[in-house]
């Protein structure tokens, strides 16, 4: 299959080039110049597959003509190591957990596939391979878990100093050997545009032989996608579900897209935002206009330039009552998240981080004036990974920290502070050893 620019469709490129260079030279993003549907057999029998079964089935639509099936396989099982449970806390008000993986986020499922995609597609270089990452809390640590000690690969992590937590933080900058953090003294849009920088420097691209492993890169969407079909799958036959997801540089978002695309039944998608709300403001008036982000509790949604954007502009032929049609925008303060993960304690018993909270506040205002529209709300990472806002909202000690974070918590940081300034940063890429 080829892939071409989402600025310039005449640009195209093989699988591999797409992967490994991540980003078009005219700064777009890669679509697949054909998007793939699963065929009626699939659809026939789609309730009765294992987790593993639909991430094979997805995996060869999208890359069956250019990787062999058993390496397909292997790559998918070797991803799908964990659930995604679906849980229900009341009638029509599901959720489904996506942080059961090793680092506790839904990045886990993307940065695992790319890791062993990447492995297979260099697996005759000689070359080591650098990946480039920007983080606003979650996918570094995901990335650095999925790259740790992979012969032939050194990590870059950039992140924005200040704005993750501080287990996050210990996740992107304790693990050592082939990692390396970047704390960046500016915003994750600040990050997010030093890796561009560096991938659009196209000598500097080859000589370092750069990759990315953001959701720029449609390595990290494909697999997302599988967990939609799995959620569904869950609910009653003949039952649509809405999808709420948390967003904020909106690759889950296009991940469901690409879901439905493939031909899962979806009633409808809602991008549940903090205070960072470009894509609803979008939806309600059709203006994009992007700006700096802002800080939140929820972190890893304070993007104010979304890089998915583009994708889901394609996939909606660049039609903006076509997109609002099938995607709704709302947006919560923090005072308000703050309340939904008490709120959500105090009536169902459970623990919701503050992304999941943004998403379940979403999820009941739809079902408000939709009230036969069952909802699935994405939890993306686990709430033990914000011990500041959940022991402010429930009280001390309230969430247990899984075995595997709290090691870190007594692991010494390492980082290497840089100003927001792409001079400075291509000055470091340079002389880094």
């Amino acid at each position: 299959m080829l892939y071409h620019s989402t600025n310039n469709p005449s640009h195209q490129v093989d699988l591999k080039e797409a992967i490994l260079r991540s980003l078009p030279p005219d700064n777009g993003l890669y679509m697949p110049d054909t998007l793939p549907v699963l065929d009626s057999s699939f659809w026939q029998i789609w309730r009765e597959l294992s987790f593993q079964e639909i991430g094979i089935a997805v995996a060869d639509a999208f890359f069956g003509e250019d990787v062999p099936p058993q390496a397909l396989v292997d790559i998918v099982e070797g991803t799908l190591s964990f659930d995604a449970p679906l849980v229900t806390l009341g009638p029509g008000d599901h959720i489904l957990e996506l942080f059961h993986g090793p680092t506790l986020a839904f990045k886990d499922f993307g940065a695992r596939f790319m890791a062993r995609l990447m492995a297979w597609l260099t697996r005759d270089d000689d070359r080591e391979l650098t990946v480039l990452v920007a983080t606003s809390g979650d996918t570094g640590g995901a990335v650095a878990s999925a790259f740790h000690n992979v012969p032939g690969t050194r990590v870059i992590i950039l992140y924005p100093q200040g704005k993750v937590s501080g287990l996050q933080e210990k996740q992107l900058t304790a693990l050592g050997g082939n990692i390396t953090a970047l704390e960046i003294q500016g915003t994750f849009d600040d990050c997010q545009a030093l890796v561009k920088s560096a991938f659009l420097d196209r000598e500097l691209a080859e000589t370092l032989n750069l990759t990315s492993a953001n959701s720029i890169n449609l390595a990290r969407l494909v697999p997302q996608s599988f967990y939609y079909i799995h959620a569904a799958r869950q609910l009653p036959e003949g039952v649509k579900p809405t999808f709420v997801i948390p967003s904020g540089n909106f690759g889950n978002l296009t991940a469901g897209l690409l879901a439905m695309q493939l031909g899962l039944p979806v009633e409808h998608f809602v991008a549940a935002t903090n205070k960072n709300d470009v894509v609803p403001e979008f939806l309600r008036s059709g203006q994009y206009n992007p700006r700096p982000s802002v800080p939140t509790i929820s972190n890893a949604m304070d993007v104010g330039a979304p890089s998915n954007f583009v994708r889901m502009q394609a996939l909606f032929g660049g039609s903006w009552d076509a997109m609002k049609s099938r995607i709704s925008g709302m947006t919560f303060t923090d005072d308000q998240t703050r309340a939904a993960i008490r709120t959500v304690k105090a009536l169902h018993q459970y623990e919701i981080d503050p992304h999941g909270a943004v998403g379940w506040l979403a999820a009941q205002k739809w079902r408000a004036s939709h009230p036969t529209s069952p909802t699935i709300t994405l939890e993306t990472a686990h709430p033990a990974k914000f011990p500041d806002v959940m022991e402010n909202e429930l009280g001390p000690n309230s969430i247990e920290i899984p075995a595997r974070l709290a090691i870190l918590a007594q692991r010494e940081k390492v980082a290497t502070l840089l100003p927001a300034d792409k001079a400075a940063f291509r000055d470091w890429l340079v002389s880094f050893k």
